[in-house]
């Protein structure tokens, strides 16, 4: 599991993209997992912890279609 001090979306991304499953801790958000490159969603979190979430899906999700494009 990797600590990450603060919340730096690009970092964490770049963390998920390479090693696709297994779980970070966020200062302030709290542990996330995350499965095939994505993270998952708990059944029951804070709004700010979803809305980081779908953040950093949404940039997994760029990132994919910049490498599909190129």
């Amino acid at each position: 599991m990797r600590v990450f001090p603060v919340y730096a979306p690009k970092l964490i991304v770049k963390h998920v993209r390479i090693f696709l499953t297994g779980a970070i801790w966020v200062k302030d958000l709290g542990r996330l997992e995350f499965e095939k490159g994505r993270f998952l969603l708990p059944r029951k979190s804070l709004p700010q912890v979803k809305q980081a979430i779908l953040e950093l899906n949404e940039l997994i999700e760029a990132q994919n279609q910049e490498v599909k494009t190129a």
